[in-house]
């Protein structure tokens, strides 16, 4: 069943793209298909992140069957695309995920089935015990994303991994901690979490299937001062005052029920 049908939807799904002409069609395609078959209308927002080939242009040309739009943000950092595009959504449940489709979306399912329940933030986790992850990147690699997840886990609720592409939220809270978000870099997923946390919002972990995609541009040597510069701000910004919300949109306001259709019970989720 297709989205395609009038009025508002009730999720949107941000894809932050820099340069991802060469994955965007792939990515588009498996999302598409797979919102097109929930019983809930659904729209992605691709936000090109100052992109320097065809990935505007795919955007604008996509058809499908769920609705795509462009939204442009000039700069750099993923971190801010994912706020611009956090920050563009109106939807009651909204999320973002990488380009390259890493997660595999069979992981969508629990994600919606938690927040229909009353999940308010909801993260998809490579270190849950029933995660199947292939391919991991380099021993080094892996060693320093376990290394940073230690250091950041009394920021973001006690998960065991921040920096899975794909998270969800109920829609006026991802807004309001979007707003809050200053971090561009690798980082931002933490200061995105924390300022949820601090709002008294609990962060479900669920288990994925991951599959290492070739065209990271993290590399442990040359960005890890960086993300412990970043980590320093990030704990004397949510050390700070909130932002109060906009007065049309409470932080937690009453949500309408995502359709319990086609949505199972949600599994093997928990904190870790």
């Amino acid at each position: 069943m297709g989205n395609r049908r009038p009025g508002p939807a009730l999720l949107e799904v941000v894809v932050p793209a820099r340069n991802e002409a060469g994955r965007l069609p792939a990515g588009l395609d498996l999302l598409s298909g797979r919102l097109a078959a929930l019983p809930a209308r659904a729209e992605v927002i691709v936000v090109d992140n100052a992109s320097t080939d065809a990935t505007a242009e795919i955007v604008r040309s996509w058809r499908g069957p769920v609705p795509v739009r462009l939204l442009s943000c000039e700069r750099p950092g993923k971190g801010a695309a994912v706020r611009a595009g956090l920050l563009a959504t109106r939807a009651p449940y909204i999320g973002f995920m990488d380009a390259d489709m890493a997660t595999d979306l069979a992981a969508l399912d629990d994600a919606l089935a938690l927040l229909r329940e009353g999940r308010t933030v909801v993260v998809g986790s490579r270190r849950h015990e029933a995660s199947v992850v292939e391919g991991y990147a380099l021993p080094v690699r892996r060693l320093g994303a376990i290394t940073f997840n230690r250091i950041v886990r009394d920021l973001v609720g006690g998960i065991q991994d921040t920096q899975c592409g794909f998270k969800f939220f109920a829609g006026p809270l991802g807004r309001a901690a979007a707003r809050d978000l200053r971090t561009t870099g690798f980082s931002f997923d933490v200061e995105l979490l924390a300022h949820c946390v601090r709002r008294g919002a609990p962060v479900t972990a669920i288990p994925v299937v991951w599959r290492d995609r070739p065209g990271s541009t993290f590399s442990v040597r040359r960005h890890s001062l960086q993300c412990l510069i970043d980590l320093a701000r990030i704990r004397a910004r949510v050390a700070g005052p909130l932002v109060p919300a906009p007065a049309s949109e409470p932080v937690l306001g009453p949500l309408p029920r995502l359709p319990e259709r086609g949505l199972p019970s949600p599994s093997s989720a928990g904190q870790g």
